[in-house]
């Protein structure tokens, strides 16, 4: 029997446009024989839909599309699409009013829905909001057209496959999916997922699903959204293993893929057909963390791009180590030609870095305009100099430029429908190390979620591999970061001589600090017995809380890490917080 995996990049809410993908899925994969085809949890409306579920017309309206594609879809092929499914016991039972499901179409009709039990409400999700649990083991029987054999089959949906206590050490819910769907001697495990990327994340779900294969003699294929979403990438990365652990086939990291298996129902065994995307190999995958970060990126930038309905992008270069970066995946994702990059010297501004900024545009490619900021600083100084009069200048005067180059950035994005790219790194967005309606302009944060020390790798990553970038890149070809942006000092360059580490600690401390604070949680004393000195600590931990107002008013930023400044960070703002 073959089985397909649909690796799709939905379009939340995009209901036809998300069915035309799924039919042009299953158009080819029948042309293999394909038997059934699997796309991705909630892959009719994509992931998350959030407070789309809120809208009854939005969950008729997927019904409506059920039924439309059942009807289309090639005969003699079952597809398993994702969708909510309204919960007709709610009112009475007092329950959610939405199961996140499963239907199982074929021959033009819904044979059976198979509803998500265990609902994630960590991090970026909130399930609980939206969702009642299913309490069934999820299992239907596919017959086999070519020897009249039915194959049992077992269905879980993303979470469902996390919680297996002798993987984790522990269960967070009271049930185990998978150790059910064994019990039930079915013949395959299938989990549909929307699972999003953070760097590493899929050594562990493969170190997950190897296990689950083998503690349970049972093969499985994970199928896996792909795409950016707003400030969640999601990775596709979809899995097949046999029973003994082996991996079968990894699609395509990143862009979406079509693959094609086979399985022997007397061996229970999985093999590889075809992959849309040739990326099917287990060697092949991003070979560092930096190149997965940065591949990720650029798959946030170009589908927040194009889901917004931009085709170009502009951004502020200063000449430094971050709107560098920025351009550069900037370019790879919307190609150099539809890349603005914008100068505004100050006074303050070395000449260094106006240099630095137009050999990084000659490198990559992308065009360029300055606009100097002196004569409008001046004007703002004699508009306030009554009021300011006898006191001295202070950061209210290095934040006015930042703020008059936000105004000039935004303007020009506004005049040509521009989407306008930020380019603060998570470490400054941490402790409040950037201004208000400035620097923070913008539609999108690229790097929030990037570490100061992250940006450095990376950028040395990409001069080591400037075919990332693509085929329209500037002439030189051996140099993407010009060496004197990796060298030199970073400075916001607002005053004379000034440097970050005038404000900061050195960013190797900085971000070690940040890390155990905001990503595993430790309290300020563990902190200090990892080495750091306590009043540093105490400074970094005022500095986080005192700028939580500031990222409350950020542009959505990329996730990347498992704690990023974005949906899944709930701090409030007016607190205070008592150590005890």
């Amino acid at each position: 029997m073959k089985i397909a995996i649909a690796q799709l990049n939905p379009t939340i809410g995009d209901l036809s446009g998300n069915a035309k993908k799924i039919l042009q899925a299953a158009e080819q994969a029948a042309k293999v024989g394909t038997r059934l085809l699997l796309t991705p949890e909630l892959s009719l409306c994509g992931y998350p839909p959030r407070d789309l579920l809120l809208q009854p017309s939005f969950i008729q309206g997927m019904l409506k599309q059920l039924k439309n594609l059942a009807n289309q879809l090639p005969a003699s092929m079952g597809v398993l699409v994702g969708a909510a499914q309204e919960n007709a016991q709610a009112e009475t039972t007092g329950g959610k009013p939405l199961f996140n499901s499963i239907f199982w179409l074929e021959n033009g009709e819904i044979k059976q829905v198979f509803h998500k039990r265990l609902l994630p409400s960590y991090d970026v999700f909130d399930e609980y909001r939206y969702f009642e649990p299913g309490n069934q083991v999820n299992v239907f029987k596919l017959n086999d057209k070519l020897d009249d054999r039915d194959l049992k089959i077992g269905v879980t949906i993303c979470e469902d496959l996390w919680n297996d206590e002798e993987f984790w050490g522990k269960r967070q819910y009271p049930c185990n999916p998978i150790a059910e769907l064994a019990q039930e001697k079915v013949d395959l495990m299938i989990n549909l997922s929307a699972s999003p990327y953070t760097v590493n994340k899929q050594k562990i779900r493969e170190a997950m699903l190897r296990h689950a294969a083998q503690r349970y003699q049972t093969p499985i294929i994970y199928v896996n959204q792909v795409g950016g979403n707003d400030d969640l990438i999601f990775d596709g990365y979809s899995v097949a293993f046999n029973s003994s652990g082996e991996m079968v086939c990894r699609a395509g990291a990143f862009q979406a893929d079509l693959i094609t298996l086979e399985l022997n129902e007397s061996q229970k065994s999985l093999h590889l057909i075809q992959s849309s995307s040739q990326l099917n190999s287990v060697e092949l995958a991003p070979k560092s963390e930096d190149e997965e970060i940065f591949a990720a990126l650029v798959l946030g930038v170009k589908d927040y791009a194009q889901k917004c309905g931009f085709s170009q992008a502009l951004l502020g270069l200063s000449g430094g180590i971050d709107s560098s970066l920025v351009a550069a995946i900037a370019a790879a994702a919307l190609g150099s030609e539809n890349v603005l990059g914008v100068l505004m010297p100050s006074p303050y501004s070395s000449d260094h870095s106006v240099k630095d900024a137009l050999k990084l545009a000659e490198n990559l490619g992308i065009k360029t305009h300055t606009l100097k900021i002196a004569d409008l600083m001046a004007d703002y100084d004699k508009s306030l100099g009554g009021l300011f009069a006898g006191l001295p200048s202070d950061v209210t005067e290095e934040n006015l430029q930042s703020r008059i180059r936000g105004n000039l950035l935004m303007a020009i994005a506004n005049k040509f429908g521009y989407l306008l790219l930020s380019t603060g790194n998570k470490s400054e967005m941490a402790v409040g190390y950037c201004t208000l309606y400035g620097d923070m302009n913008g539609g999108l944060a690229v790097i929030a979620d990037v570490p100061k020390t992250r940006v450095y790798s990376i950028c040395h990553w990409l001069n080591q591999c400037p075919e990332m970038i693509g085929n329209n890149m500037g002439k030189n070809t051996r140099e993407i970061i010009p060496e004197n942006v990796l060298t030199k000092a970073p400075s916001a360059e607002l005053k004379p001589g000034q440097v970050d580490q005038d404000s900061l600690p050195a960013y190797d401390i900085l971000d070690d600090i940040l890390h155990r604070l905001v990503e595993k949680h430790e309290s300020e004393a563990e902190i200090a017995a990892a080495g750091h000195n306590p009043e540093t600590i105490a400074r970094v931990v005022k500095l986080v809380t005192r700028a939580e107002f500031k990222r409350r008013q950020a542009p959505p930023g990329l996730k990347v890490t498992d704690r990023a400044f974005g949906t899944g960070w709930r701090m409030p703002i007016a607190a205070r917080v008592v150590k005890g």
